[in-house]
């Protein structure tokens, strides 16, 4: 009963729900409506980017390339606009251009058995550079307006914008295939130990791609809400964006080892960076402060399952 007391998802939605009532109490306008919209419209895209995560550090891997591939997607989206393709043809273009761009991360990491973290450091430089070589500095702008509104506005008779189907969706599928199928249980095998799970029977290599491949596709879904909600196509749209995303899928409690983490975990921690980035907006607090304290979170995600697995050792009685 105590261990389910102390979980950390338990802790997250505690802190949730001190930081709503912290802001419904204190910072005007917070708990309004159209404000609760916007809190969660401005975090979309940052979910669909930790949802890509979240698998691929359940296995031991990482890909810090994710917001240049939104980048990226969101320059060839622009490009493709400029020079006249319809829309409903740019959207399944941007979706295999982020697949691609992930099959290319999976191949260096699976067929040339690179580092995950120094390849997707290599390609969120790169893929950056692409987005600048396809676009330059400039943007494009007047997409559609028939389109548009699935990324600025809310759902009709509720607060609950557009942008939340896709996020929904995207994480109750995570919760069914992370929790409850092989596949799910693959993950976590392959994170608490690969050869192991090799040994098992897990063909670890396809599973790794496969992730690559749907973080690739999940970007650039990303990069299809972030292009039309501000209605601009730019080479440095979301820059940055995959600090936010690791601090969120490492904060929901996902062990940067691998093995170990949960959706509703990264979801809690989504829900807390939402909400506390939304009062220090409304309190006007500078985005340098807001950049300190997610760095200070990012930092606090990381220690917090050391010392837990510190003071669980020390706990665990000497045999002798």
């Amino acid at each position: 009963m105590r261990e389910k007391v102390v979980r950390w998802e338990v802790v997250l939605l505690l802190l949730c729900g001190a930081v709503f009532a912290f802001g419904s109490s204190g910072t005007p306008g917070f708990a309004d409506a159209g404000n609760i919209a916007f809190l969660l419209q401005d975090f979309a895209e940052v979910a669909l980017l930790a949802m890509a995560l979240l698998p691929i550090v359940l296995t031991g891997e990482i890909d810090l390339s994710v917001a240049s591939i939104l980048g990226f997607c969101s320059a060839l989206i622009g490009v493709l606009w400029d020079a006249g393709v319809p829309f409903e043809t740019i959207v399944p273009l941007a979706l295999v251009a982020g697949a691609v761009l992930g099959s290319v991360n999976a191949a260096l990491v699976v067929w040339f058995g690179l580092p995950a973290l120094a390849v997707t450091i290599g390609t969120l430089g790169l893929y950056r550079g692409l987005a600048y070589g396809v676009l330059g500095d400039g943007a494009v702008t007047g997409f559609p307006e028939n389109y548009r509104p699935f990324a600025t506005d809310a759902i009709p008779g509720t607060f609950l914008p557009y942008t939340m189907i896709p996020v929904l969706l995207v994480g109750l599928l995570a919760a069914l295939v992370v929790h409850h199928t092989p596949v799910g249980r693959s993950l976590y095998a392959i994170g608490l130990g690969e050869q192991t799970a090799r040994f098992s029977g897990i063909r670890v290599h396809r599973v790794k791609f496969a992730l690559f491949v749907v973080s690739g596709v999940l970007c650039a879904v990303a990069s299809l809400i972030y292009t039309l909600r501000y209605n601009s196509a730019r080479a440095d749209n979301a820059a940055g964006m995959e600090l936010i995303a690791v601090t969120a899928v490492l904060l929901g409690g996902v062990s940067i080892f691998g093995g170990r983490g949960t959706v509703l975990g990264v979801a809690s921690a989504l829900l807390l960076m939402a909400g506390l980035r939304n009062v220090l907006f409304l309190d006007d607090v500078t985005n340098e402060v807001q950049n300190v304290i997610n760095g200070l979170l990012l930092i606090v995600s990381v220690l917090v399952p050391v010392a837990a697995n510190t003071l669980r050792g020390r706990r665990r009685p000497r045999l002798g």
